[in-house]
């Protein structure tokens, strides 16, 4: 059973303390097992919340980077009770968040956001979701469908965008994505459009196909803004762990990310792997899903997130 919730005060922290009970159990439950009892800190210890760590998604080099600031702490006689572990492990989750979150550049003013990501993890659904966050602060926003790759992807967004009352701008299947984009952002200068959420595909024929696609599509908002700054979202499923890092990775170096965005945080016990991704990967999370509706979507906040996990 999870310990009571503690209260912060702000009701989508209770909300996301519920969300994440799949990642807490697999994190902290066995913690407090492991440290249950225990009169000091002895190398069986370390060796356990280790593994602990590791198996919970975190990854190698951020479970080691972990576990030697448990060392370190303990060098110093900051650390000299079990009970204090839970603590000190949140508290350096927390600062290695902050020392890759810099969030000024993707939540500031920012009006274009162009979505990357392979198929399947949730990209489509977190476009209507992130327009409904937009629409709640009364902005005007349009969904621009250049996944022209597949006839499924077009109709979906449409079905979104009639669902949030967004405007969608798509060709027919097959039509040249840049092309689509092009048009949608003329458009919405005709129409003071407040956002564009650019929908593109996750799959072409090959990997280098689908790279240079994506790489036309930016060169196209590039030339539409006149070097006016946007967004490239990367979209990762929680739910595949550590496999979400090599993923990032491939979109990173290839066309630039700015930002990700982790769904089906609800569903998984993997949840850990959100903090081995922004720690090496250097780059920020901007919002989370955390189930199906609409609401399901949240501004990242590092303090909440460690909060939910680490109880």
């Amino acid at each position: 059973m999870d310990k009571a919730e503690p209260s912060h005060g702000k009701a989508p922290v209770r909300g996301l303390w519920d969300k994440l009970s799949k990642t807490r159990k697999r994190l902290t439950d066995r913690i407090n097992t492991v440290i249950t009892g225990k009169k000091v800190i002895d190398p069986s210890l370390l060796e356990d919340l280790e593994e602990i760590l590791f198996t919970s998604d975190i990854g190698v080099e951020t479970t080691e980077q972990l576990i030697e600031g448990l060392k370190q702490r303990m060098d110093q006689k900051s650390l000299h009770k079990p009970e204090q572990v839970m603590s000190t492990l949140k508290e350096a989750t927390i600062s290695l968040f902050e020392a890759s979150q810099d969030l000024s550049k993707v939540l500031g003013a920012i009006h274009v956001v162009m979505f990357v990501g392979a198929n399947g993890v949730g990209k489509t659904t977190t476009i209507a979701k992130m327009a409904h966050h937009f629409q709640t602060q009364g902005q005007k926003v349009m969904l621009v469908a250049a996944d022209t790759f597949r006839a499924a992807a077009i109709e979906q967004l449409r079905i979104w965008g009639d669902r949030v009352g967004a405007e969608v701008i798509s060709q027919k299947r097959g039509a040249d994505p840049a092309a689509v984009v092009f048009d949608s952002l003329s458009a919405a200068k005709a129409r003071r459009i407040d956002k564009i959420l650019i929908d593109t595909a996750g799959r072409l024929h090959t990997k280098s196909n689908l790279m240079e696609e994506l790489k036309k599509i930016k060169r196209v908002i590039d030339q539409q803004l006149s070097g006016a700054s946007y967004q490239v979202t990367l979209v990762l499923d929680a739910t595949t762990g550590q496999n979400a890092i090599a993923q990032a990775r491939v979109f990173a170096e290839s066309i630039g990310v700015t930002d990700i965005i982790l769904t089906k945080l609800d569903g998984t016990a993997k949840g850990g792997a959100v903090i081995g991704i922004s720690q090496k990967l250097r780059i920020p999370i901007s919002f989370i899903g955390t189930g199906q509706g609409l609401e399901d979507f949240e501004i990242f906040n590092a303090r909440e997130f460690v909060e939910a996990i680490f109880a």
